[in-house]
């Protein structure tokens, strides 16, 4: 059986990831139609709506980002590698923790800007409030 017909099915059963060529287990928790590797992150565009399976596209999306939903639930950001589309992906159960911080945590280490310029902002803001409240 081709990887390709045993990844993403409409149902929440285990497939391959394209990515890592991990076995992926249905999800714990936290998504219907599990749409990315626990292990790596990465996904397929394979939706046009969540769970329809409908795209036409069908290439890897990379995970890029987190995004933290109103309720505090963490949502996986993804692009296609093919058509740049964006997507995002409720995190499930049984996600890999270690790799959900690494890309929670990778605007921080990717600073534009070099971080003895936060302690000298830092250092500046603290001598202007005690002027102005001292």
């Amino acid at each position: 059986m081709s990887r390709n017909k045993i990844h993403h099915t409409r149902e929440n059963t285990a497939f391959i990831c394209r990515h890592c060529g991990r076995i992926v287990p249905p999800s714990l928790s936290g998504t219907q139609h599990r749409n990315h590797c626990c292990h790596c992150l990465w996904s397929l565009h394979v939706d046009v709506r969540t769970g329809d399976r409908r795209s036409g596209c069908r290439n890897k999306m990379e995970p890029v980002g987190i995004w933290v939903m109103p309720d505090g639930e963490w949502s996986l950001i993804h692009r296609c590698t093919k058509c740049g589309m964006l997507k995002h992906n409720r995190i499930a159960g049984n996600d890999n923790e270690g790799a959900l911080l690494s890309l929670a945590l990778r605007p921080v280490s990717l600073l534009p800007f070099p971080v003895s310029a936060i302690a000298d902002r830092m250092a500046e803001f603290h001598t202007t409030e005690g002027v102005l409240h001292g």
